[in-house]
């Protein structure tokens, strides 16, 4: 049998993020002239989608279908992700210079395809890693084994980060393959000289975008003086930066958590979501829960979230199988990354980056390829020791 707590803790998040799209889309949806219940009918749609899919992938059979069902989502999406950049803008709009959705016809709705490739390719790295990477191989035979991945991982890099201006999720897929690769055994010099390499490159990416390198010093000037006070002098003054513009969703968001104090304003009663805290049905959807459900209402949310890490954990380690530990622990990794890099980034204790919350997040694709991945984690859970 399945992991019936998993399941019920993900619908009770899917649920309250069903709520709250229709309470934070008051701005754009008299902005826009959209129906009251437009946000709401489409996220229930989607939420009783995502949820019966999540339920009806919980009875595979994964000794037959985990490679199928994977190799399908990795091949199947990283084709459309290129074939994405081919499509005219008419289907695929240019959004914030960035091709990343595919507009479906007649629903009301896009599809964002990293969203789906993201569990594709975790299943890809559990499925090959778990047959290539042996702890006993010596530094040498490992770094020849990883030249497939360090190729296919550069072709992950042009296409999100550098044609789709998504870096954000570049950096979660890297920080997850080096993880998976040291969880199956991979050599310590190699995983701290990834790592290194890694920060080289995210350096240069971020130096080589001026709204990137805006971000991080927007963020760092209003950070600044947090972590100065307990430096040096002479080093507080070398690194701190004068006459940067203020970071407004930050403050925003701060003012938005708050106003909503312990207990929250109430449901539909936030005021920052009235055109003040932009995108705040999407990426600042942490801040617009926090004003209206309050510390208690995002505790809540928190609870749950975690709840449903530590049932992936719990899974992963009761696997007799090293692809499937592998691929839910990767799974663990992509949905907690997103929200903590989201909840830290909405409180300004790191760089703001659009990465949705999932469950929470208002969007079609990324609920629904989330409900796909508890839903194999689900499958998965069947074949559990002791279960």
């Amino acid at each position: 049998m399945a992991d019936t707590k998993l399941f019920l803790y993900t619908v009770a998040l899917i649920t309250i993020g069903t709520v709250m799209s229709y309470s934070l889309s008051t701005y754009p949806t008299i902005y826009h002239g959209y129906g009251e219940f437009r946000f709401l009918g489409v996220e229930t749609i989607v939420a009783i989608i995502g949820i019966f899919l999540m339920y009806g992938l919980s009875y595979l059979n994964m000794d037959k279908a985990f490679e199928r069902v994977g190799f399908s989502i990795f091949f199947f999406f990283s084709m459309l992700s290129i074939l994405l950049l081919l499509l005219p803008d008419s289907i695929a709009p240019v959004i914030g210079g960035a091709k990343r959705w595919i507009k479906l016809p007649i629903l009301p709705i896009s599809i964002a395809p990293v969203e789906f490739f993201k569990i594709g390719f975790i299943f890809f790295l559990s499925w090959s890693f778990s047959r290539k990477i042996n702890k006993q191989d010596s530094i040498i035979e490992q770094l020849k084994k990883l030249i497939p991945y360090i190729f296919i991982f550069g072709v992950v890099v042009f296409i999100f980060a550098f044609r789709q201006n998504d870096f954000g999720q570049t950096v979660v897929l890297g920080l997850i393959l080096v993880i998976l690769f040291a969880m199956s055994g991979g050599r310590l010099r190699l995983i701290f000289g990834f790592l290194g390499i890694g920060l080289i490159g995210i350096s240069l990416l971020i130096a080589s975008y001026p709204h990137r390198l805006g971000r991080i010093l927007s963020w760092w000037g209003s950070f600044q003086d947090t972590i100065l006070v307990y430096l040096p002098n002479i080093l507080a003054n070398l690194i701190r930066i004068e006459n940067v513009p203020e970071p407004y969703q930050i403050h925003n968001a701060g003012y938005a958590i708050y106003n909503g104090g312990f207990f929250g304003q109430g449901v539909g009663e936030g005021i920052l979501k009235l055109g003040f805290l932009s995108d705040v049905h999407t990426d600042m959807v942490l801040a617009g829960l926090s004003e209206e459900l309050g510390f208690l209402g995002f505790l809540i949310c928190l609870i749950l979230f975690i709840l449903i890490l530590l049932h992936i954990l719990r899974i992963a380690n009761r696997m007799e199988e090293k692809r499937h530990f592998l691929f839910c622990i990767g799974i663990c990794l992509l949905l907690g990354i997103a929200f903590f890099t989201n909840a830290l980034g909405v409180t300004g204790a790191i760089p703001l980056k659009g990465i949705a919350v999932p469950f929470l997040t208002y969007g079609g694709s990324s609920m629904l390829a989330n409900c796909v991945a508890i839903g194999l984690v689900l499958a998965l859970s069947k074949k559990a020791k002791n279960s």
